[in-house]
């Protein structure tokens, strides 16, 4: 009995370290798949200028990035125009400037985020819109007729 319950033990620690491993591992997956993401999303944006503290940059790249954004049950676009839609709501004008430079570099329509500007004024306000569709032209300028991509 003292054997099983010796090697039960040994048997826990020796689980408890490899998912500890195991663990590490997945946080540096999720390292690297965030900081993918981010140079692909936020390519010309001019994100990373601001130092922001270790844990908040952590999060911001493992959890939000590496692990949020990676689910199969949306696609990228599809959370790309989610986050848009939510900043315009917020008035969110700094991260709007990010995001919709994000939607382009991942092939959201630009008409797409005007349609979704022009439906949320009637439910958040007409100055959230003015606004969005103020950034909107700034960091993607409208194409001209023929032009537009």
């Amino acid at each position: 009995m003292r054997f099983w319950k010796a090697s039960f033990a040994a048997a826990i620690l020796l689980g408890s370290a490899l998912l500890g491993v195991a663990q590490a591992d997945s946080a540096a997956e999720k390292q690297a798949k965030g900081m993918k993401l981010i140079g692909t999303l936020l390519a010309g944006t001019g994100a990373g200028g601001m130092p922001l503290p270790e844990k908040f940059t952590k999060y911001t790249v493992e959890h939000l990035f590496g692990d949020v954004w990676q689910g199969d049950d949306l696609s990228l676009q599809d959370r790309s125009f989610i986050t848009c839609v939510t900043l315009i709501a917020l008035n969110r004008e700094a991260e709007m400037r990010l995001h919709f430079l994000g939607a382009k570099n991942v092939g959201v329509p630009r008409a797409k985020l005007e349609a979704a500007i022009t439906h949320i004024v009637h439910y958040a306000g007409w100055p959230v819109g003015m606004t969005a569709l103020k950034v909107l032209n700034e960091v993607w300028p409208a194409e001209k007729e023929g032009n537009a991509k």
